[in-house]
């Protein structure tokens, strides 16, 4: 079992705040927020184009966020690459 991870004292494992995303023609994410406790589960969910996929893509560095802030484990964030965030403990399972 891996160790596990603890945030200070009363905060959010995870803080997605005012993320924006945009592709040419579509604002794919308008000010979405997002917070997670630890040990905790969380689901998303909506309709085929609702941003899932591309706010996760956002937090994993697949995606650049146009704007808005990633807070884990009470330090502010930027991946870059998919490699990056799993180096910082951050990885993703496909549904596919």
């Amino acid at each position: 079992m891996g160790s596990t991870i603890s945030p200070p004292s009363g905060e959010y494992l995870l803080e997605m705040r005012g993320i924006n995303k945009s592709f040419p023609g579509v604002k794919a994410l308008d000010n979405v927020n997002l917070n997670v406790r630890p040990h905790s589960i969380h689901a998303l969910m909506g309709e085929n184009g609702a941003g899932k996929s591309t706010l996760l893509k956002c937090l994993f560095g697949i995606y650049q966020k146009d704007s808005g802030s990633i807070v884990f484990q009470g330090k502010e964030v930027d991946f870059h690459s998919a490699k990056e965030a799993l180096e910082n403990g951050i990885s993703m399972v496909h549904q596919e």
